[in-house]
Protein backbone atom coordinates (compact mmCIF):
# COMPACT_ATOMS: atom_id res chain seq x y z
CA UNK A 1 0.00 0.00 0.00
CA UNK A 2 1.65 3.58 -1.16
CA UNK A 3 1.43 6.30 1.51
CA UNK A 4 2.09 9.95 0.90
CA UNK A 5 1.69 13.18 1.73
CA UNK A 6 1.37 15.90 0.08
CA UNK A 7 0.90 19.86 0.49
CA UNK A 8 -3.24 20.82 0.93
CA UNK A 9 -4.71 22.39 -1.93
CA UNK A 10 -8.24 23.74 -3.27
CA UNK A 11 -8.28 20.57 -5.04
CA UNK A 12 -8.16 18.15 -2.34
CA UNK A 13 -10.80 19.87 -0.58
CA UNK A 14 -13.24 18.45 -3.54
CA UNK A 15 -12.06 14.66 -2.51
CA UNK A 16 -12.74 15.24 1.43
CA UNK A 17 -15.92 13.96 2.57
CA UNK A 18 -18.84 15.45 3.73
CA UNK A 19 -19.29 17.83 6.26
CA UNK A 20 -15.43 17.48 6.46
CA UNK A 21 -14.71 20.18 3.63
CA UNK A 22 -17.60 22.10 4.61
CA UNK A 23 -16.28 22.85 8.14
CA UNK A 24 -15.65 26.71 9.37
CA UNK A 25 -14.86 25.97 13.23
CA UNK A 26 -11.86 27.31 12.99
CA UNK A 27 -11.91 29.68 9.71
CA UNK A 28 -14.94 32.13 11.01
CA UNK A 29 -16.87 32.77 14.05
CA UNK A 30 -19.87 30.98 15.22
CA UNK A 31 -22.27 34.10 14.60
CA UNK A 32 -20.45 34.05 10.72
CA UNK A 33 -20.75 30.23 10.56
CA UNK A 34 -24.20 30.32 11.60
CA UNK A 35 -25.31 32.81 8.38
CA UNK A 36 -24.26 29.98 6.05
CA UNK A 37 -25.91 26.68 4.18
CA UNK A 38 -24.04 23.88 3.54
CA UNK A 39 -22.95 25.09 -0.25
CA UNK A 40 -21.92 28.81 0.89
CA UNK A 41 -19.55 26.91 3.53
CA UNK A 42 -17.97 25.21 0.64
CA UNK A 43 -17.45 28.16 -0.89
CA UNK A 44 -16.53 30.06 2.15
CA UNK A 45 -13.41 26.92 2.79
CA UNK A 46 -12.17 26.97 -0.15
CA UNK A 47 -11.83 30.87 -0.51
CA UNK A 48 -10.10 30.80 2.74
CA UNK A 49 -7.79 28.22 1.85
CA UNK A 50 -6.80 29.90 -1.03
CA UNK A 51 -6.31 33.29 0.95
CA UNK A 52 -4.13 31.49 3.62
CA UNK A 53 -2.13 29.84 0.86
CA UNK A 54 -1.46 33.52 -0.74
CA UNK A 55 -1.02 35.18 2.44
CA UNK A 56 1.04 32.66 4.58
CA UNK A 57 1.85 29.80 2.62
CA UNK A 58 1.40 25.91 3.22
CA UNK A 59 -1.08 25.61 5.44
CA UNK A 60 -2.04 21.95 5.39
CA UNK A 61 -1.02 18.42 4.50
CA UNK A 62 -3.59 15.69 3.24
CA UNK A 63 -2.51 11.94 2.86
CA UNK A 64 -2.55 10.23 0.16
CA UNK A 65 -3.25 5.96 -0.28
CA UNK A 66 -3.03 4.21 -3.58
CA UNK A 67 -3.17 7.71 -5.41
CA UNK A 68 -6.49 8.72 -3.20
CA UNK A 69 -7.18 11.40 -0.36
CA UNK A 70 -7.82 9.69 3.02
CA UNK A 71 -7.09 12.24 5.18
CA UNK A 72 -5.64 15.71 5.88
CA UNK A 73 -4.58 18.25 8.25
CA UNK A 74 -4.87 21.97 8.75
CA UNK A 75 -2.15 24.39 10.54
CA UNK A 76 -2.09 28.48 10.42
CA UNK A 77 -1.25 30.97 12.87
CA UNK A 78 -3.85 31.86 15.38
CA UNK A 79 -5.09 35.42 13.28
CA UNK A 80 -6.19 32.90 10.25
CA UNK A 81 -8.30 31.09 13.05
CA UNK A 82 -10.63 32.88 14.70
CA UNK A 83 -12.62 30.53 15.54
CA UNK A 84 -10.16 28.97 18.73
CA UNK A 85 -11.24 32.49 20.53
CA UNK A 86 -14.42 31.14 21.52
CA UNK A 87 -12.57 28.20 22.97
CA UNK A 88 -12.46 28.08 26.75
CA UNK A 89 -8.18 27.82 27.12
CA UNK A 90 -7.78 30.28 24.04
CA UNK A 91 -5.71 31.93 23.05
CA UNK A 92 -2.63 30.61 22.26
CA UNK A 93 0.69 31.22 23.02
CA UNK A 94 2.13 33.81 20.75
CA UNK A 95 5.21 31.75 19.78
CA UNK A 96 2.98 28.84 18.34
CA UNK A 97 1.63 27.60 15.38
CA UNK A 98 -2.31 26.16 15.57
CA UNK A 99 -3.12 22.97 14.41
CA UNK A 100 -7.05 23.29 14.18
CA UNK A 101 -8.10 20.14 12.69
CA UNK A 102 -7.61 16.77 10.94
CA UNK A 103 -9.74 13.67 9.60
CA UNK A 104 -8.79 10.13 8.39
CA UNK A 105 -11.49 8.59 6.42
CA UNK A 106 -13.15 5.79 9.08
CA UNK A 107 -11.93 2.81 7.49
CA UNK A 108 -8.37 3.68 7.57
CA UNK A 109 -8.26 4.88 11.16
CA UNK A 110 -5.58 3.05 13.42
CA UNK A 111 -3.13 2.45 11.05
CA UNK A 112 -0.54 5.60 11.36
CA UNK A 113 -1.69 8.27 8.59
CA UNK A 114 -2.29 10.38 11.35
CA UNK A 115 1.19 10.20 12.38
CA UNK A 116 1.98 10.71 9.16
CA UNK A 117 0.30 13.82 9.22
CA UNK A 118 1.55 15.39 12.29
CA UNK A 119 5.22 14.54 11.41
CA UNK A 120 4.34 16.20 7.98
CA UNK A 121 3.23 19.18 9.41
CA UNK A 122 6.09 19.41 11.98
CA UNK A 123 8.73 18.98 9.32
CA UNK A 124 7.39 21.77 7.30
CA UNK A 125 6.78 23.97 10.13
CA UNK A 126 10.78 22.85 11.66
CA UNK A 127 11.70 23.66 7.67
CA UNK A 128 10.07 27.73 7.98
CA UNK A 129 11.24 28.60 11.19
CA UNK A 130 8.47 27.78 13.21
CA UNK A 131 9.12 26.35 17.32
CA UNK A 132 5.70 25.03 18.68
CA UNK A 133 2.69 23.61 17.70
CA UNK A 134 -0.74 24.08 19.91
CA UNK A 135 -3.63 22.33 19.64
CA UNK A 136 -7.29 22.20 21.44
CA UNK A 137 -7.96 19.28 22.46
CA UNK A 138 -11.83 17.37 23.04
CA UNK A 139 -11.39 14.90 25.86
CA UNK A 140 -15.36 13.50 25.41
CA UNK A 141 -14.05 11.11 23.09
CA UNK A 142 -16.25 12.26 20.19
CA UNK A 143 -15.72 10.74 16.87
CA UNK A 144 -17.18 13.79 14.63
CA UNK A 145 -16.08 17.03 14.66
CA UNK A 146 -13.92 19.46 13.70
CA UNK A 147 -11.43 19.62 17.43
CA UNK A 148 -9.30 16.84 17.57
CA UNK A 149 -9.36 14.12 20.17
CA UNK A 150 -7.19 14.90 22.95
CA UNK A 151 -5.81 11.08 23.49
CA UNK A 152 -4.78 11.13 19.81
CA UNK A 153 -2.75 14.68 20.55
CA UNK A 154 -1.29 13.22 23.71
CA UNK A 155 -0.07 9.80 21.58
CA UNK A 156 1.54 12.00 19.15
CA UNK A 157 3.81 14.13 21.00
CA UNK A 158 1.52 16.82 22.54
CA UNK A 159 1.51 17.88 26.01
CA UNK A 160 -1.61 20.03 27.87
CA UNK A 161 -0.21 23.57 28.12
CA UNK A 162 -3.66 24.42 30.02
CA UNK A 163 -5.73 22.15 31.52
CA UNK A 164 -9.68 22.28 31.08
CA UNK A 165 -12.35 19.15 31.29
CA UNK A 166 -13.16 19.32 28.08
CA UNK A 167 -10.88 21.21 25.66
CA UNK A 168 -7.34 21.31 27.17
CA UNK A 169 -4.80 23.11 24.74
CA UNK A 170 -1.52 21.06 23.99
CA UNK A 171 1.72 22.00 22.84
CA UNK A 172 4.31 20.36 20.91
CA UNK A 173 7.81 21.95 21.01
CA UNK A 174 9.50 21.36 17.74
CA UNK A 175 13.92 22.06 18.99
CA UNK A 176 13.54 20.98 22.59
CA UNK A 177 14.68 17.85 22.40
CA UNK A 178 18.49 16.99 22.09
CA UNK A 179 17.75 14.02 19.35
CA UNK A 180 15.37 16.50 17.19
CA UNK A 181 17.16 16.55 14.12
CA UNK A 182 17.40 13.10 13.83
CA UNK A 183 14.09 13.00 14.72
CA UNK A 184 12.98 15.82 11.70
CA UNK A 185 15.22 13.83 9.17
CA UNK A 186 13.48 10.18 10.21
CA UNK A 187 10.13 12.00 9.50
CA UNK A 188 11.34 13.05 6.24
CA UNK A 189 12.00 10.26 5.55
CA UNK A 190 8.77 8.57 6.09
CA UNK A 191 6.38 11.51 4.41
CA UNK A 192 9.38 11.49 0.76
CA UNK A 193 10.94 7.83 1.02
CA UNK A 194 14.44 8.75 1.14
CA UNK A 195 16.26 6.16 2.45
CA UNK A 196 19.17 6.82 4.85
CA UNK A 197 20.69 3.13 5.26
CA UNK A 198 23.60 3.86 7.11
CA UNK A 199 22.03 5.23 9.59
CA UNK A 200 19.91 3.93 13.06
CA UNK A 201 16.24 4.72 13.04
CA UNK A 202 15.17 7.09 15.78
CA UNK A 203 12.19 7.44 17.88
CA UNK A 204 9.09 9.22 16.14
CA UNK A 205 8.07 12.58 16.29
CA UNK A 206 5.56 11.34 18.94
CA UNK A 207 8.10 10.20 21.50
CA UNK A 208 10.08 13.52 21.61
CA UNK A 209 11.33 14.06 25.23
CA UNK A 210 12.61 17.17 26.29
CA UNK A 211 16.21 17.88 26.87
CA UNK A 212 16.08 17.29 30.68
CA UNK A 213 15.21 13.69 29.78
CA UNK A 214 11.14 13.82 31.29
Amino acid sequence: MSRKTARLTVDHLAELADPVRSCLFWELGPVDRSRLDEQERIAEKESWLSSTLRDWGSCGRVVRVDGRTVGHIVYAPAAYLPGAAALPTAPTSPDAIVAATAWIEPGLRGGGLGRLLVQAMAADLVERGHTAIEAYGDTRGRTQGCVLPAEFLGSVGFKTQRAHPTTPRMRMELRTALSWKDEVELALEKVWGVVRPTQKATRPIGSVRAASGD
